[in-house]
């Protein structure tokens, strides 16, 4: 037994060429598959009307049908016009079965011209060329570039053949044929080949977007979590501290008291340690904690300070009765202040914008709108993944929020929060 490492690469190239060959060509010879119509948003078609272009979504069938119809019509008398049938069949089967209709074009052609007699027209008669042509042309676009190599390749064979061993002194078309049939597949082969190309590029465009968003997604949820385990981890530890000190502040303690505050501050103890080893995974490697302490509602003046720095022409409205909210709510919060004023100095360069923050029972409400942009200044783009930022505090939270753009071309984001009143120590 022959081992195949010992075989030279010679005929590893020729067994991979034959299996090729057999893949292309001779596997599902009889396989049956339409042709779809054309698509209609291409830059000219989905300029037509209604109607005409459902017509247009038909104009390859129309045209390989053409092409049947000139075959017929080479066929110039009658006994000729008999043996033009078998070319169109051929043509007309590129539609459906288009490995078939080659291997028709192909075997058909030796036996019509040797039982015609029309010698003079050898190999290919004027009427089997262009039935050739069409059906080549056809079959490379419907299937991949390596079976309209494998088509020439034959092509070019059967004529070499016809013309050393089966001519009789007459004239060959064998050189015409494989010139202009290596031209059509020449170009049917790069634009396939530019479509699959264009093709592959939006998928990846696709992808990369999709990628970009869940990327933008994550690090925004990341954040959220990193935010948080500063904000719970600092009132855990409020709560230990508290716990092993309270037993200190009352005179001879019973031991049932102090035994509380010990299993307290346990507890404590254990549940930050706990939510540092779980919520600690989504710090970078470089991540650092602040050392200033996480801003809160009572910050947003020195923000709107800062804006209005910047350029920006902002009016701050505060209804209701202010009041301490948990440290995640008025985190959130000023985030989402922050993010909008953010993005109207990006998008609506000149515009004047209005928050309004209202204490409400059961909850915090918060607006903020501006104006269409004015002045010389473009927008910058964005992908409108602070938006989604937002969205996810809110959610997180869950609250409601809305995000739109308004009537006189400005935009609008309300959110609501629900919270708790805090209660003070």
């Amino acid at each position: 037994m022959t081992d195949t490492k010992t075989r030279s690469p010679e005929y590893r190239l020729a067994q991979g060429l034959l299996q090729g060959l057999r893949r292309e060509l001779f596997h599902d010879v009889l396989a049956y598959r339409l042709l779809p119509p054309m698509r209609t948003d291409g830059p000219v078609t989905r300029r037509l009307p209604g109607r005409i272009r459902q017509y247009a979504a038909w104009t390859p069938h129309a045209l390989v049908a053409g092409a049947a119809l000139m075959v017929l019509a080479l066929a110039h008398d009658v006994s000729h016009l008999v043996y033009g049938v078998v070319p169109a069949a051929a043509v007309l089967l590129t539609l459906v079965r288009p490995v078939a209709a080659f291997w028709l074009s192909m075997l058909a052609t030796p036996f019509v011209v040797l039982i015609g007699g029309t010698w003079e027209d050898w190999p290919w008669s004027p009427d089997y060329m262009v039935a050739h042509l069409v059906v080549l042309t056809v079959v490379a676009a419907r299937t991949r570039p390596r079976t309209a190599v494998w088509m020439w390749v034959l092509t070019a064979l059967y004529g070499l053949f016809a013309d050393t061993f089966i001519s009789r002194g007459y004239g060959s078309s064998t050189g015409p044929m494989l010139v202009v049939s290596a031209m059509a597949l020449l170009v049917v082969t790069v634009l396939h080949t530019r479509r699959e190309a264009k093709e592959e590029v939006t998928a990846q465009q696709t992808v990369t977007a999709q990628e970009r968003s869940r990327r933008t997604l994550l690090e925004e949820r990341t954040t959220i979590a990193r935010e948080l385990h500063d904000v719970v981890a600092h009132h855990m530890s409020v709560v230990a501290i508290q716990a092993e000190a309270a037993p200190y502040r009352v005179e001879n303690p019973p031991p049932e008291l102090e035994q509380a505050f010990a299993t307290i501050r346990e507890n404590a103890v254990a549940a930050l340690t706990e939510l540092r080893r779980i919520l600690g995974v989504v710090r970078a490697e470089d991540y650092e904690a602040p050392d200033a302490p996480q801003p809160t509602l009572a910050d947003l003046d020195a923000l709107i300070a800062n804006v209005r720095e910047a350029g920006l022409s902002v009016d701050a409205t505060v209804t209701g009765a202010a009041r301490e909210l948990p440290q995640g709510v008025e985190l959130s919060a000023y985030r989402i202040v922050q993010e909008a004023l953010s993005n109207v100095l990006r998008h609506a360069p000149g515009a004047a914008a209005k928050v309004e923050v209202s204490y409400v029972l059961g909850g915090l409400g918060l607006r903020v709108v501006n104006g269409p942009a004015r002045g010389l200044v473009k927008p910058s783009p964005g992908a409108g993944h602070g938006i989604t930022g937002m969205r996810e505090r809110v959610a997180m939270l869950n609250g409601e929020m809305t995000a739109e753009a308004t009537g006189d071309g400005g935009y609008e984001v309300a959110a609501f929060i629900p919270a708790q009143r805090q209660e003070s120590a």
